[in-house]
């Protein structure tokens, strides 16, 4: 990934070439446009991003802002980073059949969406899906999905405190399917089959 020495936004849209300039651009006007409050404007990760300020919200698993949306222009290609996909299938899922809707297919990642062309984006959708989340919501959606992987013992006790995070994970668990359980006498059985016989 190309990283910007920047320190501002302004600063890494000057240092563009104009072509390529003006599409960074109309990706940051989208992004304001549709940016609920809260969120603050940044260069962090060598590139513009979208996060929520550490004053709000220092229980990060790096120590850095919680990220929400990012983007860059690479040498290539453009990258849009939006991390409530990362964290959320079904806004994936808008996403892909807003796409499809348009004739169009995202090379996309878990949350970064690669584009040569602004008019191969659905720009209404991306827009839609920026807004969907203000800042606790997004803040809880993480924390739940940090409990659920059980990366972190303690974002699960903080997520429980919460009422949208309560939502969250409920909606999360149920979209997974029960675990069987394996009887216990089974075990001993499946055990010895898997040894084998000596003659």
């Amino acid at each position: 990934m190309v990283t910007s020495t920047a320190t501002t936004v302004d600063a890494y849209l000057a240092a563009l070439p104009p072509e390529r300039r003006e599409v960074a651009a109309a990706l940051r006007a989208l992004i304001r446009r549709h940016l609920p409050e809260g969120y603050a404007e940044a260069m962090t990760w060598g590139m513009p991003t979208y996060e929520v300020p550490l004053d709000r919200y220092p229980d990060t698993y790096n120590g850095k802002p919680l990220a929400y949306v990012g983007f860059a222009a690479q040498k290539n290609n453009y990258a849009l980073y939006l991390m409530c996909v990362y964290s959320d299938s079904a806004q994936e899922r808008a996403l892909r059949e807003a796409a499809a809707a348009m004739g169009t297919t995202l090379d996309m990642g878990k949350s970064c969406l690669r584009f040569r062309a602004l008019d191969r984006l659905p720009l209404d959708a991306i827009g839609t899906l920026i807004a969907s989340h203000p800042v606790d919501e997004y803040i809880a959606l993480y924390e739940a999905s940090r409990a659920t992987s059980g990366s972190a013992g303690a974002a699960k006790n903080t997520a429980a405190k919460t009422p949208a995070a309560k939502n969250v994970a409920k909606k999360t668990a149920a979209s997974k399917p029960a675990a069987k359980k394996t009887p216990a006498a089974a075990k001993p059985q499946a055990r010895a089959k898997a040894v084998p016989k000596r003659g």
